[in-house]
């Protein structure tokens, strides 16, 4: 079996897995492995990716912005230079 040393892990995220460890009667240790196992079980097409974690990130918190009218028409780039 492999080994693995997991650094700089936010205080936050270990309590919780020690509170889900505790609630299922197992150590984080294996708490941990079965969240790894579980996740990464899943078929690749119901993993989000990132633009899809984003959109569900940010759904449902639309703002409407004004556009400011526009004065003159754009010119085409040249490239004489």
């Amino acid at each position: 079996m492999a080994a693995l040393t997991i650094r700089n892990l936010d205080e936050t995220v270990k309590s919780q897995l020690r509170i889900a460890a505790a609630r299922e009667g197992v150590s984080m240790e294996e708490q941990a492995r079965r969240i790894l196992r579980d996740s990464l079980a899943r078929p690749c097409e119901q993993r989000l990716g990132l633009g899809s974690a984003l959109r569900d990130l940010f759904a449902g918190n639309e703002v409407d912005l004004e556009l400011p009218a526009r004065t003159e028409m754009t010119r085409p780039a040249t490239f004489d230079e």
